[in-house]
């Protein structure tokens, strides 16, 4: 019987559990079900709290019940989204749906602060800009627009903690994460008495920090017994999301720099301070999973999920046997027929790298009766990558480098979105050969914390992966030039 490491990616829509032995290789895998958004007002986004927690239960089953007759799972980690926020009581319980990074509601709070000048200090404090889906200014909302919720919660929780809180009875949480609350001081890695007291809690509110790669305790009995995990395992402290697909790519020094194409759309690079002087003020900053590491990174809005709404509104026939598999073969043979069209543009539904928000509005520019779906696909994907090189233009133009742009995510594994970016950014575009990526980079970090490895360094060297290259097009550089330019014009006018 060998010794597992099971990593498990808690995304926006779905969890996923992968487990690899200590060399690396990946033993069995799972995924839960899609969760389901609830959205009450405009701009609304929330979950059920105990959705998440069973679709974790679930895929922890999953992952045992194909492996435990050769696998000992010795140690779980968890890369977690972040932002999102769980109101809870003293014992724990949620007390209001999970309210998700892309929810809006905050919009106000966010806009009333930026007038009276807080940004010119959150920033700086924190490493994020003001943004309504952080949690900082959702649990202000919480105490001005409903203070009954607001008076019942004791804890309040990021997603990571929420679960290693039911995994482990313990309230916990990682650098990371927590940082990903914006109710963390960027230089001590401390939680920020200044910040919560913007939000309206105190430092007790909120889950203990310890580093990630730390083991935070065994598994509770009861989730042993219903999972068929051996009574002793342990749950070792993981990170957000992004760090942990870096960590996992090997993108732990300055001039690598990740793209993950979900939901959203974030590019994350990486530095050795946390000195913020030079940085364009579009960046924000957290910590890495990897120590004296942090993460600079930009959200390009919800990118993932314009795309996926065209989708569905075009592509889907209602016919149950017409499976996505089937519907994206239909999309990419169609879509290989289609053009560069430089005065064809989308805008995105949920704004763009400068502004993201799930209350934006969008829409085609350029519409003509010839134009086919697939046409409108391509623009779609156009518009995400004239979004990407206008974020990076700043990051250039402040001599930070980047040498490539590893992508990751659902768009990926399009055969023409990668070098759609290529041909627009001028970057060359890795494609690791890989798709669990965030639970590949917690499973590094559960080694290490239960000492399978002595370092990170060789963690990364057991669980390298192969990738592809795709460079630019030099041929197209001058249509999308034109294009980008007309892209920018047109935001200008519009947004």
């Amino acid at each position: 019987m060998v010794d597992g490491l099971l990593g498990i990616d808690v995304g926006t829509t779905s969890t996923k559990a992968v487990l690899f032995d200590t060399s690396g290789r990946e033993l069995a895998s799972a995924c839960s079900q899609p969760y389901h958004n609830v959205m009450p007002l405009s701009g609304w986004v929330e979950q059920d709290p105990e959705e998440l927690w069973l679709a974790v239960l679930v895929t922890i089953q999953g992952v045992v019940a194909q492996s435990k007759e050769t696998v000992n799972v010795k140690a779980i980690c968890m890369a977690a989204q972040s932002g999102s926020l769980i109101p809870a009581d003293s014992s724990g319980n949620p007390v209001y749906p999970l309210i998700t990074w892309l929810d809006g509601r905050a919009e106000e709070v966010v806009n009333d602060w930026k007038i009276r000048g807080y940004q010119d200090w959150v920033k700086p404090l924190s490493g994020w800009s003001l943004y309504p889906s952080l949690c900082l200014p959702t649990i202000a909302w919480l105490k001005k627009n409903n203070p009954d919720v607001f008076s019942a919660a004791r804890i309040f929780f990021s997603v990571n903690d929420f679960l290693v809180f039911r995994l482990t009875g313990k309230m916990i949480t990682n650098p990371s994460n927590a940082g990903g609350m914006q109710l963390v001081d960027i230089q001590t890695g401390q939680w920020s008495e200044e910040l919560c007291q913007l939000a309206g809690i105190k430092i007790e509110n909120l889950s203990k920090m310890t580093p990630a790669g730390e083991i935070i305790g065994e598994v509770l009995p009861e989730i042993c017994h219903k999972t068929g995990l051996t009574s002793g395992t342990v749950v070792v402290n993981g990170g957000h999301d992004q760090g942990c697909t870096a960590l996992g790519l090997g993108i732990i020094d300055p001039g690598k720099m990740l793209l993950a194409c979900g939901t959203a759309w974030v590019f994350t690079g990486v530095l050795t301070s946390a000195d913020m002087t030079s940085l364009p003020a579009t960046l924000d900053l957290n910590f890495h999973t990897v120590p004296n590491r942090w993460t600079l990174s930009q959200s390009l809005g919800g990118l993932g999920a314009s795309f996926e709404w065209w989708i569905n509104k075009t592509y889907q026939t209602g016919n149950e046997s017409f499976s996505r598999s089937k519907m994206f073969t239909e999309l990419n043979l169609e879509m290989a027929q289609t053009k560069i069209d430089p005065d064809l543009f989308f805008l995105p539904l949920t704004g763009g790298h400068d502004d993201p928000a799930t209350t934006r509005r969008g829409g085609f520019i350029g519409l003509q009766l010839g134009h086919s779906r697939a046409d409108m696909a391509r623009a779609i994907m156009e518009g995400s990558a004239f979004e990407l090189r206008w974020a990076l233009e700043q990051v250039l133009e402040a001599n930070i480098p980047i040498e490539k742009l590893w992508m990751v995510g659902g768009a990926a594994q399009s055969p023409l979105w990668p070098q759609i970016l290529a041909n627009v950014t001028g970057i060359p575009i890795g494609l690791p050969e890989y798709d669990h990526w965030p639970a590949l980079g917690a499973a590094i970090l559960a080694g290490c914390g239960i000492g399978a490895f002595t370092n990170l360094i060789q963690g990364l060297e057991n669980f390298q992966k192969s990738q592809k290259e795709i460079e630019p097009e030099i041929g197209m550089t001058s249509l999308y030039n034109r294009a980008f330019f007309n892209y920018q014009r047109i935001c200008t006018l519009y947004r």
